[in-house]
């Protein structure tokens, strides 16, 4: 039996806990207390399903991270050798503060699926398959800009380009507005928006910039569904980073597209709105238990979830929590 069958859905139900457990730490400014319980809610629902599982890109180095660490093995052991990458809550600072686009997502495939990519940072170009294999990361900004437009049949004016508002990407930013597109500046959280290019309707054709590298290798994963396309490059800061980058087998050098961040034949895809976003809505409280979306996707049935949830909490759970 195939993963879409055994655990795509089963795998959904770790973000919803998570993104559960990070909405209740939401809005109280502490984005560390968010993100620790997040984790603990995630942990404790992976390590009782009944697979192989192992966290290939998690919340650190197993010295850096006491739960959902690098190498750490999850499930029971029972069944399928799985290959995770998680990030019980993606944009930390929108849950301290309780603004958009905060989520709790991850990605799963069989062993060797996904690539160990270490924490840093990457350039990124990811588009949608109408100009995949026609943009390239090693053009200026206005250049793909030109080629997205066409591809797509549309005026340059009609794009909407995401980009982190941050000073080192200020090229892509000067160089996306010059050609005539429209620049979306996020403060965090490009993972979702780079799910949404591939989507019809969500309003956003490409994102362009550098971000992190483990968010990286999940939009891939999510890209892998959806046949869209990120173009990458890992962005070492010093010789550090990039010797570390060498003995994980990767290269500086090296433009890496989808399949290499992901490359699995089975590969499963989840998130869960924490707060409210530009494909998912976030938590949502009534008394007695929340409501959440999820977007569950796999490369082997080629159905793409949208999943409305109502929990309805136990009266000791109700106590507990509130």
């Amino acid at each position: 039996m195939c993963m879409e069958k055994t655990l795509a859905l089963i795998l959904s139900h770790a973000t919803e806990v998570a993104a559960i457990s990070a909405s209740r730490a939401a809005g109280y400014g502490d984005r560390n207390r968010a993100d620790g319980e997040a984790v603990k809610a995630m942990r404790e629902y992976l390590k009782n399903i009944d697979f192989n599982g192992q966290i290939v890109i998690g919340e650190g180095e197993r010295d850096e991270a006491p739960m959902l660490y690098i190498g750490e093995k999850l499930g029971t052991g029972k069944g399928k050798a799985v290959d995770i990458a998680v990030d019980p809550l993606e944009n930390t600072n929108a849950t301290a503060n309780l603004t958009p686009r905060a989520i709790a997502v991850l990605a799963a495939a069989e062993k060797g699926g996904l690539f160990h990519a270490p924490d840093m940072y990457m350039s990124k170009l990811i588009v949608g398959h109408q100009a995949a294999d026609k943009v390239n990361i090693d053009y200026e900004p206005g250049k793909n800009v030109e080629i997205l437009a066409k591809a797509l049949n549309r005026h340059i004016e009609d794009l909407v380009v995401v980009i982190l508002d941050r000073p080192r990407n200020e090229p892509w930013i000067k160089g996306v507005r010059k050609a005539g597109a429209r620049v979306m500046l996020i403060a965090d959280g490009d993972l979702l928006p780079g799910i949404a290019v591939a989507m019809r309707g969500s309003g956003i054709h490409a994102v362009m910039g550098i971000g992190a590298a483990p968010e990286g290798v999940v939009t891939a994963a999510g890209l892998r569904c959806l046949k869209g396309q990120i173009q990458a490059r890992f962005w070492p800061k010093n010789k550090d980073e990039e010797k570390r980058l060498e003995k994980m087998g990767g290269s500086a050098k090296k433009i890496y597209k989808t399949e290499d961040l992901a490359s699995g034949k089975e590969i499963i895809f989840c998130a869960t709105g924490v707060t409210d976003g530009d494909l998912l809505k976030g938590v949502r409280y009534f008394h007695g238990g929340a409501r959440t979306q999820s977007l569950v996707m796999t490369t082997v049935s080629g159905k793409i979830r949208f999943i409305d949830t109502t929990h309805v909490f136990d009266k000791n759970e109700i106590e507990y929590r509130i």
